[in-house]
């Protein structure tokens, strides 16, 4: 197998369809989520952004077939070094992100890139780099998993620890026996709900079928979004021009592409909740929402998810996934926790060891403070 290394969105574009293919479904790793995150929050024009440049190690076969890579980009300054970073990773929070690669190509792909990155393959891998951080990682996932073990097995320095869990409702084939999985107590404030809301016809839940309808959608979301978290004191994810610049352009293109559905739940007549999802391979992912502050008494964020379950029930979806974060809302729908990693590799370099060195005591004490803040808090 050989690497080549690709540093701009051009290069890549004819690899597209072989990218979604070792993404194996997952549209937060696809080429349409990345490659428009990369438009907002990266930039093949040096001149804009110097520090930051597209950096993916591709790996082929003996038939010139991609069977691996590594969507990575490489950001440098001065306190942190060189340092490779997953792309979509940040304000965006996508998870489940990898290293894609062909299944059961593992162990071949991640010694490939291994090589690569240390010159153990004979070419020196230009640019250097001091440290690979990777986020939003499913902890079972088997390529992050083999080529962290290919570093360390080389005596590369590698530290892992827990991130954000995901969490994942596996759906049965029909309403009713979704329904039977829940608590006594969940079941009975479904089915009141299903009889104060649905089966009266107080709730309807509106589904976006076409492109056009997309603008007013996506700005009823933010507006309710801005507006309930304003009322809690928090921002908002859309405070950020750059947030909102990346959900404007990837909201219709994965809408053309069939992996975004979109939802407005109306009560009474009057928008509550709205919400757009990803869908890939069967598993609708939860990915934004917004609800009504001034609608709290119908509890339209719950509404707005049990309706979303009960229609991807009727589509044959396996799974739904709200994603990353601990609410306490996710176990009443039967979700389970998915547990998600977070991992350095640090280069054997010394001034990369010493940044790391400086950076693992700042984070062991921050450990020993929440201990000691928690233990307190406890007596």
């Amino acid at each position: 197998m050989r690497v080549l290394c690709f540093r701009t969105l051009d290069e890549l574009t004819p690899y597209a369809a072989d990218w979604d293919r070792l993404a194996g479904g997952v549209p937060l790793r696809g080429w349409t989520w990345l490659s428009t995150w990369w438009r907002h929050y990266g930039s093949d024009d040096q001149q804009a952004r110097p520090r930051t440049r597209l950096f993916i190690p591709c790996v082929l076969d003996d038939r010139n077939t991609l069977v691996g890579l590594a969507p990575w980009c490489l950001d440098s300054s001065a306190s942190h070094g060189r340092v490779l970073r997953m792309l979509g990773s940040g304000e965006v929070c996508s998870d489940y992100l990898s290293v894609l690669c062909h299944p059961g190509l593992e162990e071949q792909v991640t010694q490939a890139l291994v090589d690569h990155l240390t010159g153990d393959d004979g070419r020196r891998c230009i640019p250097r780099w001091d440290l690979l951080e990777m986020s939003g990682v499913d902890a079972e996932d088997r390529a992050v998993g083999r080529l962290v073990d290919q570093f360390a097995g080389r005596g590369i320095a590698v530290h892992r620890r827990p991130g954000m869990n995901c969490w994942r409702t596996e759906l049965p084939t029909s309403w009713d026996e979704y329904v039977a999985t829940l608590s006594k107590n969940r079941r009975r404030q479904v089915r009141r709900t299903e009889r104060d809301y649905i089966e009266s016809g107080r709730a309807v839940l509106h589904v976006v079928e076409r492109s056009d309808e997309l603008p007013a959608a996506l700005d009823l979301l933010i507006e309710l979004h801005q507006r309930r978290q304003q009322a809690v004191g928090h921002p908002g994810c859309f405070a950020s021009p750059r947030f909102t610049a990346f959900n404007r352009e990837v909201v219709p293109a994965l809408f053309r592409c069939g992996q975004l559905q979109f939802y407005r739940l109306e009560v009474d007549g009057r928008p509550v909740a709205t919400e757009f999802a990803l869908s890939g391979d069967g598993v609708l992912y939860a990915y934004q929402a917004g609800v009504d502050p001034d609608a709290l008494e119908h509890e339209p964020g719950k509404l707005i998810n049990l309706l979303m379950i009960r229609r991807a029930i009727e589509q044959g979806y396996r799974a739904f996934d709200f994603l990353r974060g601990d609410e306490p809302y996710k176990a009443h729908f039967a979700a389970v926790a998915r547990p998600s990693i977070e991992v350095r590799v640090v280069a054997d370099r010394a001034a990369a060891r010493l940044r790391h060195s400086l950076w693992l005591a700042k984070y062991n004490v921050k450990r020993w403070l929440k201990r000691r803040l928690q233990t307190t808090a406890g007596e």
